[in-house]
């Protein structure tokens, strides 16, 4: 276990809200482009967000939660270190990842040969950080 990466990541959740900073109403038209392979499912089974798409994990409850860690989703040899290091899903990490989610991944980890199975790119910060607020405000 890497633990200068765990507790930078440690000091990053308690230093960030978990509210987010963006615009929950924007965030909510944003996640339409995550739909194809995200969906928001809470733990009664009602579908809150998204389709029947699992291309991607289930992001309920996403915010605050440790990376690769939701039960059942089959994740990368990457994705998985990034739990095993600690990274949590605050507003900064998320928002880093879903703009460019192998660079995140690269740098987070120390690893140029580092791969995320996640294609799709949120281009603009602000969208990003629309999208967890819009995420989070799904959660409880």
């Amino acid at each position: 276990m890497n633990t200068p990466l765990v507790a930078a990541a440690l000091a990053t959740l308690c230093a960030t809200p978990l509210l987010a900073e963006g615009d929950v109403t924007t965030g909510e038209k944003a996640f339409r482009k995550c739909v194809a392979c995200h969906v928001v499912v809470n733990d009664a089974g009602e579908t809150l967000a998204g389709k029947k798409a699992s291309t991607g994990p289930n992001l309920y409850g996403v915010a605050g939660r440790a990376a690769s860690t939701v039960e059942g989703f089959k994740y990368s040899a990457p994705a998985l270190q990034l739990g095993e290091a600690g990274v949590v899903w605050d507003e900064a990490n998320f928002t880093a990842f879903v703009q460019d989610p192998t660079a995140y991944l690269r740098a987070t980890l120390d690893d140029g040969a580092a791969r995320s199975k996640m294609t799709f790119r949120v281009r603009k910060e602000q969208e990003a950080a629309d999208l967890y607020a819009y995420l989070a405000s799904l959660s409880d």
